[in-house]
């Protein structure tokens, strides 16, 4: 997002939190609710677009949605999704993609508040690790002739009662709900905003042998430091590294690997 819009998303987020900080509300409930105005805003283009519309005074369009939405989900999501029509969003499709990663950022709050968090962060990534080495399991996820439904029962089988219910939750509606996004984007999405909730990055770990906890905390202290920020460590092994670990954080890849550095020294040799 651009502007106007990481503006508008930065304000719903601040809003989110001070809801979802009180005990009172339901960061459960509020996850489905603005899941369900996602897929709204998603389905109906010319809603969206009035609902944006820089022309339109701010007032009008939360009265607007406060009339859609009351009676349909609870008052707090209605107040939720009136502040951020209120906002100034660069595009019309900014809106649904800001509402639909407040619905998962909620469904990550209430992993945190039950304790679950760093579980889950865990689950999204092997998860992901485990879409990308079965074919037949990424096709059946992601086949176009399939309803959503399959798709959801197929994932409940898989996941059910070996994961969290919020990875679950997330793994689901990515899955049934992926408007446009690949599986592995939506996933590393996903791990982000999960390591984001305790304002750390995500580094993935490739190592020929697992590591041990105290070359884990070394690592996780070394990175910390480089990037000024707290980080979360997934794990990943794979013996044609040979040796020696590659870490990726974000689009940079730090290669410390003996097959990096022999393929380096060929270079060398045929330069």
């Amino acid at each position: 997002m651009n502007g106007a819009s990481r503006e508008a998303l930065a304000a719903a987020r601040e809003a989110l939190d001070a809801l979802t900080d009180n005990t009172s509300v339901n960061a459960t409930t509020l996850a489905d609710e603005l899941a369900a105005v996602t897929a709204l805003l998603d389905r109906e283009v010319s809603l969206r677009r009035v609902l944006t519309d820089p022309a339109q005074p701010g007032e009008a369009k939360a009265a607007l949605a406060q009339r859609l939405l009351t009676g349909q989900v609870g008052g707090e999501t209605v107040d939720l999704v009136s502040g951020m029509v209120r906002s100034r969003w660069s595009q019309s499709r900014d809106l649904v993609d800001a509402t639909e990663e407040l619905a998962n950022v909620a469904d990550l709050t209430a992993a945190q508040q039950a304790g679950d968090l760093d579980d889950v962060e865990d689950e999204l990534f092997r998860f992901g690790r485990i879409v990308t080495s079965s074919k037949e399991l990424r096709s059946a996820l992601t086949d176009k002739a399939a309803t959503a439904t399959a798709k959801g029962e197929l994932l409940r089988s898989l996941l059910g009662g070996k994961a969290r219910p919020a990875t679950e939750r997330l793994i689901v509606r990515l899955v049934t709900q992926p408007r446009g996004r690949s599986l592995e984007q939506g996933i590393e999405s996903l791990s982000k905003l999960a390591a984001a909730r305790r304002d750390r990055m995500v580094a993935v770990v490739t190592s020929a042998v697992p590591l041990s906890d105290q070359q884990k905390q070394r690592l996780g202290a070394v990175l910390a430091k480089l990037y000024g920020r707290q980080m979360h460590l997934n794990l990943d092994v794979d013996p044609e590294v040979l040796g020696g670990i590659t870490v990726r954080v974000g689009d940079e890849v730090i290669d410390g690997t003996i097959a990096e550095r022999l393929a380096e020294a060929t270079r060398r040799l045929a330069g």
